[in-house]
């Protein structure tokens, strides 16, 4: 995994908990449901990186 990629996948992930924690001081459902997506999607894309990585060597 690329230290780009790491630390892009942690900035996302980072943000969606900003998000969350956001929506729900705001009693915002729709902002803490696109917090845990954009948390959810970082982890998909580390998870993805880290297999690419397993098979490189």
């Amino acid at each position: 995994m690329g230290a780009d990629d790491k630390l892009k996948n942690a900035a996302e992930n980072a943000g969606g908990k900003i998000k969350e924690m956001a929506g729900k001081v705001t009693d915002n459902e729709r902002l803490e449901a696109e917090g845990k997506a954009d948390q959810s999607k970082a982890d998909v894309k580390q998870a993805g990186e880290k297999v690419k990585d397993a098979f490189k060597g």
